[in-house]
Formats: C-alpha cells, structure tokens, sequence
C-alpha cells in the first residue's frame, strides 16, 4: 500500500463527505474536539442528555465515548448512544481517559469496553494497560510506565477485545490483532495543551466514519494529525500559539504536501 496517498484519499473523503460526528466528551476539551473536528472537515455535535443521545447517535457516522470527567449520568448517557450505534452499525470509538488512575476509572472502562462493541480503543499506553488488566498505573490523565512492550500490548488487547487497538506516543501503533502498523509523525508540543489526545480521538473518528477499515482509518488519522503537529510546532512560539498552529495546519493539510509527510510503518 502508498500510505501517502492513502491517507490523502481518507482525508479528501472527509472534507467532501463532512461526516457528524457524535461526542460524548469531557468539559475540559470540548470546546478543542469540537474545533479540530470542523478543522478536518467533519462535523462536531456534542449531545449529552439521557433523553437524546440514542437518537443523536443514530443520525452520525461515528460515536465518539471519552470519559475524562467521569460522572454516573454520563456513563449511562455514554451506554444509551453506544447501544443505540451499536444497533445501526454506526463506529464506536472509545477514549477511556484516565483509566488506571482511580478504580471507579478503571472500573468503568473495563464495563463500557463489556458491554459494548467498540470499533476502536484509542488510549495512551497506561489507559489501555489499565483497561486490559496489564496492571498500567496512569499520573491524572497523563500516561505512566507499562511493564510490555506497547506495541505487543497492541496486538494482544486487539485480539482478546475484538477492536482495533489505538495507542499513542511518541510513536502510535495500531494493530486489529494480526495487523501492525506504527505512526512516527507527532511533536512533543502536543503535550503541553490539554486535549490534544482527546483530539485525536475526534480525529480518528472523522477518519472512521469514511473508511470501512478501523486499522487504515487509525493509522491514516494520526500521520495526518503527527503531521499537522510538526507544521504547527515550526511556527509556534508556545503552548497558546501551537494550539491556534495547529488547529490551521489540520484545516490546510491535504494533497500532495499530506502525502509527502505521513510516516508510517508496518511491522
């Protein structure tokens, strides 16, 4: 497979196709998801409420469930759209933010992940240690020390949880149980403003939502978004202007320049 023009084929599907995207996210990055999502060219709803969440659900092409401030009505909220997307064929993506941190966290990833068919997990190495029982210990939301190699973890939580994998750092892999691929775009700056893994979770879900292949759909969305975060960390001067960087860098790239840039691996 050309990777660049690969993911130059998704990307140019999504500004024509402008899928919505449903979320069920955190207050902290709402207002950033919600950007990022417009900057691809996918439309953001972000619909909490018991009593419409199923039917928001089932009018987008891809559900996004992040739980970076946990709270029991937003659990049951979460169950309502995934159920509801589950029952249309609609993608379930899954953002379990800060899962290892406390056991409620931990917990009720471990029940979403049960209870639901989730397209794809998206978490950093101790999320998705913490929520597959290889014992990750996470610092707030911020990743902490895993004791496997990230990307065998990858694979083996791939194959016991029948979605595809997503683990991000400085280098992502992705892997749906036999396949792996690694991503080696990104910036460190993407880790000096909040929101930016839960952004990426939007991004893969915009991906997603136009290609029928949750490993290409992962691998595509995070060398455009690593790569965006390179373009944007040469022209900002700190935290405030790479976030502004960055939200134009995704809203420009695509084409050639897209294709040229992407970084990826299969292993």
């Amino acid at each position: 497979m050309n990777w660049g023009e690969r993911v130059a084929t998704v990307r140019q599907k999504v500004l024509k196709e402008r899928p919505l995207i449903h979320h069920i996210t955190n207050l902290v990055v709402t207002n950033l998801t919600a950007n990022v999502t417009l900057a691809v060219g996918a439309s953001p709803v972000m619909a909490y409420a018991r009593e419409e969440v199923a039917d928001m659900a089932r009018l987008a092409r891809a559900v996004v469930l992040n739980m970076g401030t946990l709270t029991a009505e937003e659990v049951e909220a979460m169950l309502l759209a995934g159920q509801a997307a589950n029952a249309a064929g609609i993608p379930v993506i899954f953002d379990p933010v800060g899962a290892g941190a406390t056991p409620f966290r931990t917990a009720t990833a471990q029940m979403i992940i049960r209870e639901l068919r989730i397209d794809i997990l998206r978490g950093n190495a101790s999320e998705i240690a913490a929520v597959s029982g290889f014992g990750g210990q996470t610092k707030g939301v911020d990743a902490g020390e895993v004791s496997v190699p990230v990307s065998q973890m990858a694979r083996r939580v791939a194959r016991d949880s029948g979605a595809v994998v997503v683990v991000t750092g400085a280098t992502d892999y992705i892997s749906d149980g036999e396949r792996l691929i690694a991503v080696d775009n990104g910036h460190a700056m993407l880790t000096t403003v909040t929101g930016t893994g839960c952004s990426a979770t939007s991004v893969i879900a915009a991906f997603r939502a136009v290609e029928a292949d949750g490993v290409t759909a992962g691998a595509a969305a995070l060398a455009y978004y690593g790569l965006a975060a390179e373009h944007a960390a040469a022209t900002g001067r700190g935290p405030a202007s790479f976030q502004a960087a960055l939200l134009d860098a995704l809203y420009n790239l695509e084409g050639e320049e897209l294709a040229r840039g992407v970084k990826i691996r299969e292993l």
